[in-house]
């Protein structure tokens, strides 16, 4: 008890050593605001769009090349898994909780994943987030709506997104969960 003590007394003697400007200095904000949100949303569908782009500029490779830097910039896979559950994946490959799942899902090309015939090479246009809410704790954000992917055609595709967002330690946003499902059709 007697060493424990001491090495609590030691512990707020340096603690006390750090000036508070100094402490300030090195931790970012965790708080999360709405904008921050909407403008995490609509960089994943600029992305989205960006990839379906070099797609058609320079192929799949050029698609992957992009999709690798957009998830590792969006997702928080470096820290863990991702609760990513995409628009049109089948059983047993639904959820992809690890960054090669989610990179077959927008571009394919993973004999893993042979289904997966790419997300974001289908030539989309335009998209657009439409939320029914943003629901923010602090330091984690959720949203729930709908996303409105324009294709090639002029064709419309709606689909219902629910987001998780939470502050990496550099204070960027960074998806945690990505539920996505085409609506209800009724029976």
């Amino acid at each position: 008890m007697k060493h424990f003590t001491h090495i609590a007394i030691a512990s707020v003697l340096i603690a006390g050593a750090i000036s508070p400007a100094a402490a300030k200095e090195k931790i970012a904000s965790q708080s999360i605001t709405e904008a921050e949100v909407l403008g995490a949303q609509r960089a994943w569908c600029k992305a989205l769009i960006d990839i379906s782009a070099a797609n058609a500029s320079g192929g799949q490779p050029a698609a992957r090349a992009l999709a690798e830097k957009v998830i590792d910039s969006a997702y928080a896979y470096q820290q863990g898994a991702v609760l990513f559950k995409p628009t049109l994946t089948t059983s047993p490959q639904t959820f992809r909780t690890a960054r090669d799942g989610a990179l077959a899902y927008f571009v394919g090309g993973n004999p893993t994943f042979p289904n997966d015939t790419g997300f974001a090479l289908k030539g989309w246009s335009k998209c657009e987030i439409a939320n029914s809410a943003v629901l923010i704790h602090g330091d984690v954000a959720s949203t729930l709506g709908n996303v409105l992917f324009t294709g090639p055609d002029g064709k419309v595709t709606t689909v219902d997104k629910t987001w998780t967002f939470v502050k990496d330690s550099a204070g960027k946003l960074r998806i945690v969960v990505h539920h996505s499902s085409l609506p209800y059709a009724g029976s």
